[in-house]
């Protein structure tokens, strides 16, 4: 068993020689990229220990004491605990909810359109928003939800009242949900047009020749042929449950939506870089969030191969 493992070793480290010698400019082209990931995401690993120490940047990690999992329990135990954790899982649970579907929907929706003109001009349209600055995103939603917004005036033909809707806590994740919905939908959809576009023609054919109407050949040949991206986008959306982003958030919240606004991350980023500077407690919040995540892309991964019989691994 040894010797053939060893034979097994040695023929892959001949074919790797080989390969490098026959393409030496693609594994020259590698490198940079190798380079970046291990000094950008594998040496910074190192500062991970901060968590367990009561860091002191003047001492530095190697000089600072160790403290255990004291900011594990710090944060455990904090006032702000269950407000950060709910936040953040109930704006994640809702975009998962509303906006995970919407990228979906709008490639199955194009992929019906016969009209290519007309198709790329959606595709560009709903493209546009990724590619705005979130500053620039957050002013025109300034804009739009303030009392004589234009967004505040369609809303009170439903009932709401006319008001600055960004300065009451009820109203701030529809907002941020339906506003990441606009931003994002087009972008998100790419991958599942992507997917629609191998779909082979003869299926389509087939159906239509069974009786098939659009949307049956939608549901019995566009969706299961786009399933499995469905089922891996669907469990990298659940593996980051936890991870809120604060850019948007801060740029849209204040002291009055705190209670339904604050996540994780705007916490993190106030405690860590606002002023506190506690560089020990926010890692080991974000150490927290970390492992909350892969807790919950294995469950979902999981779960998915038991019902679909897709997953990651």
């Amino acid at each position: 068993m040894i010797n053939a493992n060893v034979k097994k070793g040695g023929s892959f480290l001949q074919r790797l020689r080989k390969e490098m010698r026959t393409h030496p400019t693609l594994y020259l082209l590698m490198i940079p990229f190798v380079l970046y990931y291990i000094l950008f995401d594998y040496v910074p690993m190192y500062g991970v220990a901060i968590a367990f120490q009561d860091y002191n940047v003047v001492k530095g990690i190697g000089g600072s004491d160790w403290v255990g999992i004291h900011h594990f329990e710090k944060f455990l135990n904090s006032y702000y605990f269950d407000r950060l954790v709910g936040n953040t899982l109930a704006i994640s649970l809702l975009s998962l909810i509303f906006s995970f579907p919407m990228p979906i929907l709008l490639a199955l929706s194009l992929n019906e359109v016969r009209s290519n003109s007309f198709r790329r001009t959606i595709q560009t349209l709903s493209y546009l928003p990724h590619f705005i600055s979130t500053v620039v995103v957050c002013g025109i939603i300034r804009i739009f939800f303030d009392k004589d917004g234009i967004m505040t005036q369609v809303l009170t033909l439903f009932g709401i009242p006319n008001r600055n809707l960004l300065v009451y806590p009820q109203y701030f994740r529809g907002i941020y949900i339906g506003t990441g919905i606009w931003q994002s939908m087009g972008w998100s959809s790419i991958i599942y047009i992507a997917a629609l576009s191998g779909v082979s023609p003869e299926l389509y054919e087939a159906a239509t020749i069974d009786g098939a109407g659009r949307f049956q050949k939608m549901w019995h040949v566009s969706i299961p042929a786009i399933l499995p991206t469905i089922v891996t986008m669907f469990i990298l959306n659940c593996g980051r449950l936890m991870s809120v982003g604060y850019e948007k958030i801060m740029l849209l919240y204040n002291e009055n939506t705190y209670k339904t606004a604050d996540v994780i991350s705007t916490y993190v980023y106030r405690y860590g870089l606002g002023g506190s500077f506690e560089y020990s407690y926010t890692t080991a919040i974000s150490i927290f969030t970390s492992i909350v995540n892969v807790v919950l892309l294995t469950c979902s991964n999981f779960l998915s191969n038991k019902l679909s019989g897709y997953g990651l691994w």
